[in-house]
């Protein structure tokens, strides 16, 4: 069995785009739950750290 490799990219406004198969935990080591694709803040405006929720859509 193939395993499938992980891609990380980051966009134009500073999201970070996570697909793939990746342990994400805070800083005490506790697993934070997510899906097989998700966007981590870049820009620490959000309210659902560490994910993007689109407020850094309100600087434009």
């Amino acid at each position: 069995m193939e395993k499938k490799s992980t891609h990380i990219f980051r966009k134009e406004k500073g999201q970070i785009v996570v697909q793939g198969e990746v342990n994400l935990t805070d800083i005490d080591g506790n697993k934070i739950p997510h899906g097989d694709r998700f966007t981590l803040c870049g820009c620490a405006k959000s309210k659902k750290l560490p994910f993007c929720d689109g407020s850094h859509k309100l600087e434009d």
